[in-house]
């Protein structure tokens, strides 16, 4: 259907809006005939999906960990149709979804896989990697082509072609997850060392240094998020003996078909990366939880600079009211106004003396009374 017979059609169904004015019915002006049906325009232009998104782009390894397909595009509805998937399935690889939880999807005749930098499709004698050409993962995923081929070309270790395609991934998971807290844990730590070992608060305590902590703060935040919600899709896998006996995608195409509660050799493996992946999220909050010491230690350390600032301020407002009565009593007295103290002898003393003993004595008091309101004290 064109896109001016769509037009057509969903213009056929808008209703005709009126308004009463003084009980006259009257039909929408022509301004606002052409607002509606350019809002009805940019509506039939969004319903078509992209094309793009139709496909998916796929790289596909045999039995024997070689390249079969390199990089090419399937519709989604054939990709189904070969694979025994339903379409809401393709939900857990779809590569143009911004973010995605990780997921391990069982179905009877394929494993999807979605962690971090991959997204799989597990069978009995083939892989197909979902590709992400473009993205920040692609490195990650390129390394993890070479090192799938070598695994899957190795059968030594007795486990099943799909296994052994699991253990690649999840071992390139745990160790780009380890690489990356071994980037922030470096900088990290040097500068919560910098901070903890300030002596001089001026120098030291500069906004770089804040500023600096503040981003890694936030970057371990993201970290730790991604490392727990890989460490609950192992957990949700791992507490579903029903999803651990239907992994066994070899047996079943021999035509073994296992009990739920055989699964051994899948939950040693899962449970392998998921003490993994729980220690790196441990790690990553113990390092969070440094900073958030340190950044009360550090808030502790500004609090107590400001509040010495406040006491200094304090004080010099008293010094200077205490001057201001002392110079009160000369403006007073310094006034071109007879005063009758002019031929005392005794009287500049006395004026003096008062003057003094006035401003000390207003000192006294407003320090005394700061001080008990004081309930810390700099020093």
């Amino acid at each position: 259907m064109s896109l001016l017979t769509r037009y057509a059609s969903l213009s056929r169904k808008i209703p005709v809006f009126k308004r009463t004015i003084n009980c006259t019915s009257s039909a929408i002006t022509q301004t606002e005939t052409t607002t509606i049906l350019g809002n009805v325009n940019k509506r039939v232009i969004a319903l078509p999906t992209k094309v793009n998104e139709m496909r998916l782009r796929c790289t596909e390894f045999d039995k024997d960990g070689s390249v079969k397909i390199t990089a090419e595009e399937f519709l989604k509805s054939d990709f189904c149709q070969h694979h025994s998937l339903l379409p809401r399935d393709l939900r857990t690889i779809d590569t143009y979804s911004v973010y995605q939880k990780p997921t391990i999807l069982v179905r009877p005749q394929a494993i999807l896989v979605n962690i971090a930098h991959l997204k799989a499709l597990l069978k009995s004698e083939l892989v197909v990697l979902f590709d992400t050409i473009g993205s920040s993962d692609s490195y990650n995923q390129s390394l993890f082509i070479y090192d799938l081929e070598e695994r899957l070309k190795s059968s030594k270790d007795g486990l099943p072609f799909e296994f052994r395609a699991l253990e690649a991934i999840l071992i390139s998971v745990t160790s780009s997850l380890q690489s990356e807290l071994d980037i922030l844990e470096g900088p990290v730590n040097k500068l919560l060392g910098d901070l903890e070992e300030l002596a001089d608060i001026e120098e030291s305590m500069n906004g770089h240094k804040l500023r600096d902590l503040l981003k890694f703060s936030k970057k371990l935040a993201q970290f730790e998020q991604d490392a727990l919600s890989i460490r609950d899709a192992l957990e949700e896998v791992l507490d579903n003996d029903e999803d651990l006996a239907a992994m066994y995608l070899t047996d079943k195409k021999n035509g073994k078909y296992r009990e739920s509660h055989d699964h051994a050799e899948v939950e040693l493996l899962l449970e392998a990366y998921y003490k993994q992946t729980e220690e790196i999220a441990a790690k990553a909050s113990t390092l969070r939880q440094h900073m958030r010491s340190t950044e009360e230690i550090v808030q502790l350390i500004l609090d107590v600079s400001r509040n010495s600032l406040m006491w200094y301020d304090i004080r010099l407002t008293i010094i200077t009211l205490s001057a201001t009565i002392v110079s009160g009593y000369g403006a007073l007295f310094g006034m071109n106004l007879r005063n009758y103290f002019e031929d005392d002898p005794y009287a500049f003393g006395i004026v003096t003396g008062m003057a003094m003993v006035s401003g000390a004595g207003a000192f006294a008091i407003a320090l005394k009374k700061l001080r008990a309101l004081a309930k810390i004290k700099p020093y």
